[in-house]
């Protein structure tokens, strides 16, 4: 499966979160009290930084070779061991202080030995792991070379490049049908060739709605539930407002709601090919007025295919001019110190691009506030260029971008995926979580940590990782397919997945966790589980 290729994406932040655990001020403080032998730190420290160096490197070479990728795994588990070694030297320090307890000194030297040994040994893992660098051909890149800083300011959203036949010819399949009670058109095409883009242009254009007395924008993704989505376009006709939990009562009340109405409803990111659900939720859509139509985007030919008033339109990727446009646009290109090297350079990468605007859009906000050739040339000769998809949805223009993160941005994004699909995030709360998971950098003199995640966030709304929910400031879109398939077996959704890992670490669930994962030896590995129904949160202590 593709989740198990990229195993290497949060190694680079995982070396920093110890890091910056080996140098707080609880820990120095532990060491002050010689719970810790200061030498075996430092060499704690010496590897953490040999590897580090390695990281990004092999975080790039893994793609087509499985020894970086299982060098890059074993060094991933050696990390979380000795983050989880080191927390429990502090709780046991903690505890020891605040209850004052006075154990009898062989118990308290037998502890620490056994701690310091566990210690050793992670350490001899990594330090082994560095010694391998010359047979796998690993080079040593400088911490921070490869980071890149977010731009200040995000780009407004501007004209759609490419598109202009394609919304004529929608238009006039949408006018075609205004003499039909309901019409259903879909468009059709691959991940991130513009489907939902198109469908908001359409949505939000004025002279099309005119006459139109109700709308309404639903996002279905992979999970087409009948009832929920029934719900939702109650809710988006009706001001978010919907009390009612039968499926009959549901489908009565949408009927009653649409009934001699002319409606325009979207249902974006569809998957579902199932003509019985289909069946079940487009009854009440049948007593509209003349000129009512539901559009879907979607990737499956078939979805929606139900009435007798169907079209599809597919479509196609754009030319590479159409994408060199998106590209330069989202570049700030050459209105920013523009040249003739760096558009050969970015018209290659778009080339790569295959068509996709997503992707050019993507890389252009990477390259927005860069504009040395070296660093154009690092996206062009990426080897994330070759990475098979066969079995993602994930273009590699999200990865190289996704690769050119800090290291505390790396993993601030893949903790989102623990959160469902579709699911609103709260800017506020997301940042407290993160705070609570010590996943920032430290703050900066005269900075506070909230300003910290509030700048890490920023900079993944800018990247376009996280898109804001219309009229809501502070709620947000993740884009989910990527931190899903970037999270691997190290966080786990119940409901998602109904097995856990020996891997995991981080778990959320909607429910409740089924009896036998409670009893299993696994959950002892839990750094976080998270309650998605309340978002209530708390950090699973490692056993001391």
């Amino acid at each position: 499966m593709a989740e198990a290729l990229v195993v290497g994406a949060l190694v680079s932040g995982s070396i920093s979160l110890v890091l910056n655990r080996l140098i707080s001020p609880e820990f120095v403080n532990s060491l002050v009290s010689k719970k810790l032998d200061r030498k075996l730190v430092e060499r704690l420290k010496t590897a953490l930084l040999a590897a580090e160096a390695l990281a990004a490197d092999a975080e790039q070479r893994q793609f087509g070779n499985d020894r970086v990728r299982k060098w890059l795994e074993s060094l991933r588990d050696a990390l979380y061991t000795a983050d989880d070694l080191l927390e429990r030297v502090l709780i046991r320090a903690e505890i020891r202080n605040k209850a004052r307890i006075r154990l009898p000194r062989f118990f308290l030297n037998l502890y620490d030995w056994k701690m310091e040994t566990k210690i050793e040994d992670v350490v001899k893992r990594i330090e082994d792991l560095e010694k391998r660098k010359d047979t796998l051909g690993l080079k040593e890149i400088p911490t921070g070379s490869s980071s890149w800083r977010p731009p200040s300011t995000s780009l407004v959203k501007g004209n759609v490049f490419g598109r202009d036949a394609d919304q004529q010819a929608l238009i006039k399949m949408l006018n075609d049908k205004n003499d039909h009670n309901l019409s259903v058109i879909s468009i059709v095409g691959m991940g991130g060739v513009g489907k939902t883009t198109l469908a908001q242009w359409l949505y939000n254009n004025k002279d099309l709605m005119d006459g139109v007395d109700m709308k309404a924008w639903i996002c279905v993704s992979e999970n087409f539930d009948v009832v929920e989505t029934t719900k939702n376009v109650i809710k988006g006709i009706s001001s978010g407002v919907c009390s009612l939990d039968s499926f009959d009562l549901l489908q009565q009340h949408l009927k009653d709601k649409l009934s001699k109405k002319k409606f325009f409803i979207v249902l974006d990111d569809v998957w579902s090919e199932d003509a019985d659900k289909w069946h079940s939720f487009i009854a009440p859509f049948q007593h509209g007025r003349k000129g009512s139509t539901i559009l879907l985007t979607t990737r499956m030919v078939n979805a929606g295919r139900i009435v007798q008033h169907y079209n599809s339109y597919t479509l196609n990727q754009l030319s590479d001019d159409d994408c060199w446009s998106i590209f330069a646009d989202n570049a700030s290109f050459p209105e920013s110190n523009g040249s003739s090297e760096l558009e050969g350079i970015g018209r290659k990468i778009v080339e790569r691009c295959d068509g996709l605007p997503f992707a050019a859009e993507t890389l252009g906000r990477l390259l927005r506030s860069e504009r040395r050739v070296e660093e154009w040339n690092k996206i062009l000769l990426s080897d994330i260029w070759e990475f098979p998809m066969t079995d993602s949805k994930i273009v590699p223009a999200l990865l190289i971008s996704y690769y050119h993160l800090p290291a505390h941005s790396k993993h601030c994004f893949v903790y989102c995926s623990l959160y469902p699909k579709d699911y609103k995030l709260d800017k506020d709360e997301l940042i407290l979580l993160w705070m609570a998971e010590d996943l920032l950098q430290p703050p900066s003199r005269g900075q506070t940590l909230e300003e910290v995640g509030c700048e890490c966030f920023e900079g993944l709304v800018s990247r376009l990782f996280f898109k804001q929910v219309e009229n809501d400031d502070e709620k947000y879109f993740l884009m989910h397919d990527l931190a899903t398939f970037l999270a691997g077996d190290l966080y786990c959704k119940f409901g998602e997945k109904e097995a856990m890992s020996i891997l995991t670490r981080h778990l959320s669930y909607n429910h409740s966790i089924p009896e036998k994962i409670c009893s299993s030896s696994k959950i002892e590995s839990l750094r976080t589980v998270l309650y998605i129904n309340d978002w209530s949160y708390y950090e699973k202590a490692p056993a001391t």
